[in-house]
Order: structure tokens, then sequence, then C-alpha cells
């Protein structure tokens, strides 16, 4: 997995197939974030995930006979923010600007500029398409 320096990973994240995720410019990956790698992850710029976010590119469906295997990448645009416990399944688009609240669970995508919560996710609210900052780079413990 290639991190940019503008990017930090903070500590107790865990990754399967580290190899397949991309991470942008400026992103903040949050303690105990768990990344699944193996159908593909795009993480835009100036992306935050929060504390605890799980990723899911596989899964297991839930009609196979013999539990099969399925999967689809997920990707996140930039300017995306994900809360602190969400959960994002396999498949998903976050789009560029989208927030997802604290504790959520994403089963479809998330349009541009959009706040969602709940669970199953749910459209709260547009957000600002004013958005300039950059995420800078969290000291690692000192």
């Amino acid at each position: 997995m290639r991190l940019p320096k503008t990017s930090s990973i903070h500590w107790r994240a865990e990754f399967y197939a580290p190899d397949l995720i991309t991470i942008g410019e400026h992103c903040t990956i949050g303690d105990t974030a768990f990344l699944d790698g193996r159908s593909g992850l795009t993480i835009g710029d100036s992306v935050n995930l929060g504390s605890h976010v799980t990723i899911y590119t596989r899964q297991h469906d839930v009609d196979s006979p013999d539990f099969a295997e399925v999967g689809a990448p997920v990707r996140i645009g930039d300017y995306a923010w994900i809360a602190s416990h969400a959960i994002v399944l396999p498949g998903v688009t976050i789009g560029e600007g989208a927030v997802v609240a604290a504790g959520s669970v994403v089963t479809k995508d998330v349009a541009p500029y959009t706040v969602v919560g709940g669970n199953p996710a749910r459209y709260i609210k547009d957000r600002s398409r004013d958005l300039r900052y950059r995420l800078g780079y969290a000291k690692r413990f000192v």
C-alpha cells in the first residue's frame, strides 16, 4: 500500500490486502480502522475516516448453498468524512464531500455532498460544496 507523506494512519488500524488499497493525499485514517482491500478500495484526497471505521469489500452471499464469498470495490470521493464506528459494505461509492454519521451502516451509494446516517444509512441533509481544507499530518505518539 502506498501512503502519501501528507496522509496518516493511526495506531491499531488493520488491513486485508493492503496492496489493493489506494489512499489519496491529505487523508487521516483513524485508530482501529479496518480497511478491506480484497476487491479494491480507493480513498480520494482530503478524506477523514474516524476511529473504528470498518470498510468491507467482500462478504458472504446469504443465498448461496455453499456460503460463497462475493464482493465489489468501494470508492470514497475527495473530502468525504466517515465518522467513528461507521460500517461501509461492499460495492458502495461514497460521493465527493459526503458525510457518513457516526455508527451508520452504509449499504447503498451516498450521493456527493450529502449527509447520511442510521442503519441502514439514509439521507439527512445536503452539505456545503465549499470545501477547501486539507487534513494535516497528525504526529504519531511522541
